[in-house]
């Protein structure tokens, strides 16, 4: 479990939060946050450097794209789905289930 500040998480600027020896990558799109494997699973690349759109994320390398919500993937090179986690908000505080 691990806590972030919702008013600090950037609508569509995902971060890299590092808990238990995991990297996740925390998005916040308008008033909902969703968090996946940080890691592509095509390749070593973080996805928190990678660009958002709609309930997307490119990963920077390749270009593969996952559904933020489902851990999905959507684009090729990628194939394999991402593990995502439960994230739950409470006031100001972000919550994510590791």
């Amino acid at each position: 479990m691990s806590d972030l500040a919702f008013d600090q998480l950037v609508s569509g600027k995902p971060v890299k939060l590092e808990k238990d020896g995991k990297s996740i990558c925390v998005t916040r799109i308008g008033n909902e946050v969703f968090a996946i494997d940080d890691t592509c699973s095509h390749s070593e690349a973080s996805l928190s450097e990678g660009d958002v759109s709609d309930f997307k994320i490119e990963c920077w390398l390749h270009g593969a794209e996952f559904d933020l919500r489902t851990g999905q993937a959507l684009t090729l090179p990628a194939n394999i789905p991402l593990a995502t986690y439960q994230v739950s908000i409470k006031d100001n505080s972000v919550t994510v289930q590791i």
